[in-house]
């Protein structure tokens, strides 16, 4: 009778413990859950930002104008002359074509700001289209061309809840744009130029075609050089290499150069590329050359652990039929691994796609007007451009900003996203 209390208190405190453990393990869940809330909170909160300020940058400004193209007009006495064509004053056309839009605009300080409507590109624009039908010569017609930045922000600010960015513009300079708006003769496109161009000084004429080339280039000398090396050494390693103190100190120096701020391999790149082998700056072959050594120790590490997950079975099968151990390695154990190997190289290219500290190091911060056709031509990359323009003064550059990130995003989500396709699509089960 003495043991019945002894066994209540022995369940008692059984279940004042189960209670315990059960309360610590719903406050370790709802940790976890609120981690996760609180980061994907702040993902949302990222995102909505670069959106809300560079979703504008999709769209651009074009204000009509009447434009007189006689040759009178555009200086031009013969217009078989395809250079006197090209060099033509069609600035001076656009000019007088706002002189006539507004013929109340008198005085020297408001013709210089009148003129400042239109971009300081608009006049190639129209060089292009007479270029391209030079039948359009002795006549007047509407062209749409490029608004001013001032006049793009202004624009696009005008339904926005803090009210229209005035920003340097006069009284005068908002009656003249207002009146074009009422006339309908400005309105808001998709901005081709942002895709079709290179850098510019000018915002409303930037673009980022020639970080995107360079990019590509960049990232082709990367995958053409780290991917056959990152295979075949992570080949040797698990295959042939005997495992004895110098292959130890070998993987351990891989592992450790998988840590080192991407800086240190622009350092490198300085030191070696350019300054030992006088290679020049800027170019996307230095460019590859600096990032390969950044992503090889990554793409030899996931290379390795694609090898090592291949059984043993597969290379004692092939060996018991009278394989040799190349035929085992390149018949069996490579086109198994090779999905793993695939995802590591894809991480490892999205991950240099995003660098920018290397590459400031060997010269890819210049100003490059020019889309690069070449490996050899100087370039930047998107991450570069982005500093360049994040570091303008100019308010329409900040959109650009975040307009250049989105697309930068968007290229990382896409190869991430193929590595996991990859990885689900080619991997085998065992």
């Amino acid at each position: 009778m003495a043991s019945a209390p002894a066994n209540r208190k022995t369940i008692e405190l059984v279940n004042r413990n189960l209670a315990k453990r059960y309360r610590a393990e719903k406050r370790f869940r709802a940790y976890g859950i609120a981690s996760i809330g609180f980061g994907l909170l702040c993902l949302v909160f990222l995102f909505s930002d670069i959106i809300g300020k560079g979703h504008s940058a999709f769209l651009q400004t074009y204000v009509k104008l009447n434009v007189n193209l006689s040759t009178q007009v555009l200086d031009i006495s013969d217009i078989n002359d395809p250079t006197q064509i090209a060099g033509a004053d069609y600035q001076g056309a656009l000019k007088q074509a706002l002189r006539e839009r507004f013929p109340a605009v008198k005085a020297r300080r408001d013709k210089r700001a009148m003129y400042g409507i239109v971009s300081n590109g608009a006049g190639f624009e129209i060089r292009n289209l007479v270029e391209q039908t030079p039948n359009l010569l002795d006549t007047s017609l509407d062209v749409w061309v490029l608004a001013d930045d001032d006049i793009d922000t202004y624009v696009k600010s005008r339904s926005s809840s803090e009210g229209a960015y005035k920003g340097r513009f006069s009284e005068k300079q908002i009656g003249w744009v207002e009146s074009l708006i009422e006339d309908g003769a400005i309105e808001k496109r998709f901005n081709t130029t942002f895709f079709t161009a290179g850098d510019s000084r000018e915002p409303e004429q930037a673009g980022i075609r020639g970080a995107m080339m360079g990019s590509l280039f960049t990232l082709l000398v990367t995958l053409a050089l780290s991917f056959p090396i990152g295979v075949a050494s992570a080949v040797y390693l698990e295959e042939y290499a005997k495992k004895n103190k110098f292959t130890d100190f070998i993987e351990v120096n891989i592992n450790n150069l998988a840590a080192v701020p991407s800086i240190i391999f622009g350092l490198l790149g300085l030191a070696i590329f350019i300054n030992f082998f006088e290679m020049p700056r800027s170019i996307p072959l230095v460019g590859g050359f600096v990032l390969t050594l950044m992503t090889l120790p990554t793409i030899i590490i996931s290379s390795r652990a694609a090898i090592k997950a291949v059984p043993p079975s597969i290379r004692e099968a092939a060996m018991g039929i009278g394989a040799s151990k190349m035929q085992v390695i390149l018949h069996h154990v490579l086109p198994l691994a090779m999905p793993g190997m695939l995802t590591g190289a894809i991480i490892g290219l999205a991950q240099a796609l995003g660098e920018t500290a290397p590459l400031l190091m060997i010269g890819m911060v210049a100003f490059i007007v020019d889309v690069p056709a070449s490996i050899g031509d100087p370039s930047t990359v998107l991450p570069v451009q982005i500093f360049l323009w994040s570091d303008s003064p100019e308010r329409a550059f900040v959109e650009r900003t975040s307009a250049a990130i989105m697309v930068l995003l968007g290229f990382l989500i896409i190869m991430n996203t193929l590595a996991v396709w990859l990885r689900t699509r080619l991997e085998r089960r065992w």
